[in-house]
């Protein structure tokens, strides 16, 4: 019973014992009075027929007549005189017929045709016969002999069927079982870390769908894997980087014979800073990023003025686009500023994230425009275009990946860590709504991200 294949080929027995005995005892119920009509209306025919050839024939001799009759239709005979004589006559394995009640003989001495009643022991008929100027009462019982035949012949088609049952249920549970047993052997490989996993099980049924969500469930797994690694091995450099820097500046701050002049020592403890400072960020987007894909990060929305927020926005990093002389401009559809429900502290990452990077990538004297525009009564979108240096087309796809840098991107900057835009797509995610990118090298940058002006109330992903 250990195993599913055992469990299938005994249940398929039982179930197939269980429903024989079930449908025979219901059947008896159902039948018996209509097997019992049928078996006395056979006995009143077989009588009939002894009557006729005993009248045809004329035998001198009844006892031996009688006893060829019982051994010919496998019946047992019975013939009562008038003067309560009684003669048996049973076949050849069959058995001797109970006492036929005195009314019963009465009623076929006097000429009438008997059928057995519920009252009466067994089921039997009485014909009235004649020998010979007497009259006699001639009762007919079903013999033994055919009720063993017929319980053999009812436990030989038993038998065939639960042997040939058996057989095609050993193959079948081999059909349904194996399958499962790759499946299982796939499991056990996933849960060691093998990921190559690809079941070839072509079927359309419930197993089929089964190895299909198993092979689905083997690739996300690999690719989980993959980012898993990918994600280990960005934190590593972004965090092996600044390390490396600081553990080298601070081992020369400590060296007591090196001689460093008081402006190196002062440059020196600015990079540890600096880098101390980037590894912080790197901590808090880390953390960020891993908030905002829980379950439990809070959502709070409030009504408020777009425009405000992000001319606020302009002015926080006002220190940045002012020392590279760039011109930033906002554009808004409304007048009277656009509302949105929304976020407001996760929309500021979001403005801050891609004003920062419109800022940190174009050049001195450049230009950023901020539009906000309502391409839907119930959307709100938001544009904003620089005329940076530009994203090279492959870079476009992998831009929102956590850790991703395009190379001008990496060898100009190194106070970057690839997390924001990362960050921002999945605050437009929890929000709703959508962020692309177009962009054209040399020529500049345009992020557009569109939102509801009233997010879902399951907004939390």
């Amino acid at each position: 019973m250990k195993t599913l294949y055992v469990r299938y080929v005994l249940t398929f027995l039982a179930v197939i014992v269980i429903s024989l005995i079930s449908s025979l005892l219901l059947a008896l119920a159902l039948f018996q009075n209509d097997l019992n009509d049928t078996g006395k209306n056979d006995m009143i025919a077989v009588g009939d027929r002894i009557k006729r050839v005993y009248e045809q024939t004329n035998p001198p001799d009844l006892v031996a007549f009688m006893d060829n009759m019982a051994e010919m239709v496998s019946y047992t005979l019975q013939l009562y005189d008038g003067n309560g004589g009684v003669s048996s006559y049973v076949p050849t394995n069959g058995k001797k017929t109970e006492g036929i009640s005195p009314e019963a003989v009465r009623k076929v001495l006097s000429g009438e045709l008997y059928r057995s009643q519920g009252e009466d022991k067994g089921t039997f008929v009485g014909l009235p016969f004649s020998s010979e100027g007497k009259r006699y009462a001639l009762f007919l019982q079903s013999s033994s002999k055919n009720e063993i035949t017929l319980i053999r012949l009812f436990f030989t088609i038993l038998f065939l069927m639960l042997a040939i049952g058996s057989l095609c249920i050993l193959v079948a549970a081999r059909y349904l079982v194996k399958p499962l047993q790759a499946m299982t052997d796939a499991t056990k490989r996933l849960a060691k870390g093998d990921f190559e996993v690809q079941l070839k099980i072509n079927r359309r049924d419930e197993l089929g769908t089964l190895s299909r969500s198993i092979n689905d469930m083997a690739r996300e797994i690999k690719q989980m894997e993959r980012m898993r690694q990918d994600f280990v091995s960005n934190v590593s450099h972004e965090i092996q980087s600044p390390l490396t820097s600081i553990s080298g500046f601070a081992k020369a701050l400590k060296d007591g014979n090196l001689v460093i002049a008081e402006e190196d020592r002062v440059q020196y403890l600015d990079i540890i800073v600096t880098e101390s400072d980037r590894l912080s960020r790197l901590s808090d987007n880390l953390l960020k990023l891993t908030s905002l894909e829980s379950d439990h990060h809070p959502f709070e929305t409030e009504s408020f003025n777009l425009d405000e927020q992000i001319r606020r926005v302009i002015v926080a990093c006002e220190p940045q686009w002012s020392a590279k002389s760039i011109h930033v401009d906002i554009e808004s559809a409304s007048g009277n500023g656009v509302r949105i429900t929304a976020d407001r502290d996760q929309l500021n990452q979001v403005w801050m994230n891609l004003l920062g990077n419109a800022i940190k990538f174009t050049s001195r004297d450049g230009q950023i425009l901020i539009a906000i525009k309502r391409p839907h009564p119930h959307e709100i979108a938001v544009a904003i275009s620089d005329s940076g240096i530009g994203i090279a087309p492959e870079h476009l796809s992998p831009i929102f990946e956590r850790f991703y840098k395009a190379d001008k991107s990496r060898a100009e900057d190194r106070s970057g860590n690839g997390l924001g835009l990362a960050i921002s797509q999945k605050i437009v995610a929890l929000h709703r709504g959508s962020i692309e990118v177009n962009s054209t090298v040399g020529l500049g940058t345009t992020f557009t991200v569109t939102l509801p002006a009233v997010p879902p109330t399951n907004s939390v992903l």
